[in-house]
């Protein structure tokens, strides 16, 4: 007997990657997306290239994601974006380990010197907001170094210097500032990231009789089939090595979860709890560190999932789960404040 099933609504928002047209990814528009060069919200004040560099290999992270979640808490809270950034280096990659990934949070009131009071409609094709410093041709962060040569392209560093160079602007640079945006293949690819609210199917709970006679029938059908007479006496000590390959009943929950909504890469749930994708190497609220700018907790904002990583064609990527952590009030401060990231995998243990 089939039992019937339920559509349940949460307060969950899952975030999907899906393409669409180019110019409606740039600041303009105030977008939630994975990859490409990050979509600048503050102008002015961008983090240094000392900030968003691998503590592991000194090298500048890439820039992953970025999630637009305004907040009613205060009015500095109407423009409001998350960044992630990410080593691409397979090296720094570690079980349980966050130092190659950091986040940064910004936020702007509505009246601010980038933006118009009222956002665009998304069918006006409208040029990116252009950032009032240098950008990296390479990454699209900070740039504060010129191309000695053509003076008109600029770089974070040296490294992505010489990568700019392999890619073509070795062969297009010339005295002037007349060489063309470069484009880059060190970054991701890049989707749009649509949020909607999480929905999934649930069965309906079987009253005592509806139990019963479920079971009923089941055990019925077992004596036909002659399964029951055909099953071989097994002792408790046959059984025990059996008992070790038992799933993680944390990740048990985690892919029935996800399981009606397979190709989400993103949970948003500010101040609730992330999906532990394992029952290992948790965290508790209180071990959380508290936010360094204004000393108030931090609580749960969203987590990356591991089915992002079907989209970033990286073989050397990997990770369970990736949460973010931001300041409970949301503090204000002129450009990027860094918020605290925690990656929780997936450990094989050995027999």
């Amino acid at each position: 007997m089939a039992s019937s099933t339920v559509t349940v609504s949460s307060d969950i928002d899952l975030g999907f990657a899906e393409e669409c047209e180019e110019w409606l990814l740039t600041n303009t528009y105030f977008p939630s997306k994975i990859g490409g060069r990050p979509a600048w919200l503050d102008l002015e004040n961008l983090p240094m290239p000392d900030e968003i560099k691998c503590v592991k290999c000194g090298e500048c992270l890439v820039f992953l994601c970025q999630v637009y979640a305004s907040l009613e808490l205060s009015d500095d809270c109407f423009h409001r974006t998350i960044y992630v950034f990410v080593c691409k280096s397979s090296a720094c990659w570690e079980v349980n380990c966050s130092k190659n990934v950091i986040a940064f949070r910004c936020q702007l009131p509505r009246v601010n010197k980038f933006y118009p009071f009222e956002p665009p409609a998304d069918d006006k094709h409208l040029l990116e907001t252009k950032a009032i410093v240098n950008l990296c041709a390479t990454c699209g962060c900070r740039g504060p170094f010129a191309c000695s040569k053509c003076k008109g392209v600029f770089y974070c560093g040296a490294s992505h210097q010489r990568l700019d160079w392999k890619n073509g602007h070795k062969q297009q640079c010339m005295t002037g500032n007349d060489c063309p945006k470069s484009s880059s293949t060190h970054l991701f690819p890049e989707f749009e990231l649509v949020l909607e609210s999480e929905e999934s199917v649930e069965p309906v709970k079987e009253t005592v009789e509806q139990s019963e006679s479920r079971r009923m029938k089941e055990y019925q059908e077992l004596m036909q089939s002659g399964t029951v007479n055909d099953m071989p006496d097994v002792t408790e000590g046959d059984l025990m090595p059996y008992a070790q390959n038992v799933e993680d009943e944390a990740f048990g929950k985690f892919k029935k979860r996800i399981a009606w909504n397979n190709d989400q890469v993103l949970r948003y749930n500010r101040a609730g709890e992330p999906l532990w994708i394992s029952s290992k190497n948790t965290l508790s609220n209180e071990q959380v560190p508290s936010c360094e700018q204004c000393q108030s907790k931090r609580v749960f904002e969203f987590q990356i999932m591991p089915q992002m990583l079907n989209h970033l064609k990286d073989i050397g990527l990997d990770w369970g789960v990736i949460n973010v952590y931001t300041c409970e009030k949301s503090c204000s401060s002129a450009g990027y404040i860094r918020e605290f990231v925690y990656k929780q995998d997936i450990v094989q243990e050995s027999q």
